[in-house]
């Protein structure tokens, strides 16, 4: 038992040496652009990638102060969308409906950042080719080798695989431990957090 903690968590070191300091700057100037021009963020997850996008939604609004949504909040909407329209089209038509334009941009929590060859996460893929055509700065927080997400994103944040046996678990903690970053970041932080408040 003690072997796997200790494994566990020298790869959680390894991984947080790892991450590409340059992207993670890159999403910050996309994030403070957003913010500038009175854009929306559009935060994008499936699986555990959508809980972690209904927690960042909060804080990138309460922390940050950039109006952020996610399609995964509205489970009517969502739901009524795959029932009629189709898993695949669910995100894409959802940002239709919100009116997505230049001035927002698009954050995606996944795995392996969507395939559409190997059919997984294809709802990704086409909320994305749509994101681009509007010319939508795209941050990606994604695992493995990052998918089309990786391949599209201005801001592409790669979780790195230190054991193709825990990829998913390091991959969903980590994009948490990002977006704290990114929240607290002194030049997007704009609200103090409860906690730190306390004397």
């Amino acid at each position: 038992m003690m072997d796997y903690i200790d494994l566990y968590l020298d790869e959680v070191k390894q991984i947080a040496s790892g991450l590409d300091k340059k992207a993670i700057g890159a999403a910050v100037d996309i994030l403070l652009g957003v913010r500038k021009l009175g854009g929306r963020l559009f935060i994008l997850g499936v699986g555990g990638g959508a809980g972690n996008a209904a927690h960042a939604v909060n804080d990138f609004r309460k922390i940050a102060g950039i109006e952020s949504y996610s399609p995964t909040d509205n489970v009517s909407e969502l739901t009524a969308r795959i029932n009629d329209d189709g898993w695949d089209s669910a995100f894409v038509n959802w940002l239709k409906g919100s009116r997505l334009n230049s001035k927002d941009a698009v954050l995606v929590f996944s795995v392996g950042g969507g395939n559409a060859e190997k059919k997984i996460s294809n709802n990704l893929v086409e909320a994305l080719k749509y994101a681009k055509e509007q010319k939508v700065k795209i941050i990606g927080i994604v695992g493995r080798d990052g998918g089309y997400t990786a391949k599209v994103a201005d801001a592409g944040i790669l979780i790195p695989v230190v054991n193709a046996e825990t990829v998913t678990p390091h991959t969903e903690a980590f994009q948490a431990v990002v977006w704290h970053l990114l929240v607290s970041h002194p030049l997007i932080k704009a609200a103090e957090m409860k906690w730190e408040s306390v004397k």
